[in-house]
């Protein structure tokens, strides 16, 4: 029986891509899961702006904006996103009306570590008929 040596190295290049490799791949995720979060994000706050624009029109209500965000917003991502839409009419302190299209969606979760929660959004526009 031969005497076991401490200091050989064979195998451990495998140890030590396997550690490495999962490490990045968890790396790689949670980028993508950032990524994928932000660009639902700024697309419904985009289709809720250009509601809001549609709804502001002379001769248009805000309900006609929340239909062109919702159907934005299932064109661009996927109805599922668009299922809360609302809108108002605000004021501001000079007296202007602003119309506002709130949309409210789940957070895209990759796998099943992730944000929780949801997105709040809203888009506005100045009421033309004024």
């Amino acid at each position: 029986m031969g005497a076991v040596r401490l200091d050989d190295d064979r195998g451990s290049a495998v140890v030590d891509f396997t550690l490495t490799s999962t490490l990045l791949l968890f790396v790689f995720l949670a980028v993508f899961q950032l990524g994928l979060a932000l660009h639902v994000r700024n697309t419904l706050i985009s289709c809720a702006s250009e509601g809001a624009r549609y709804g502001a029109r002379e001769g248009s209500s805000a309900q006609q904006g929340e239909a062109r965000t919702r159907d934005l917003i299932g064109r661009s991502l996927s109805p599922r996103y668009a299922r809360s839409v609302g809108s108002s009419i605000a004021t501001t302190g000079s007296g202007v009306e602003v119309l506002v299209i709130d949309v409210s969606a789940p957070v895209p979760v990759v796998g099943l570590f992730g944000p929780g929660g949801g997105f709040d959004v809203s888009g506005r526009a100045f009421v033309e008929s004024q």
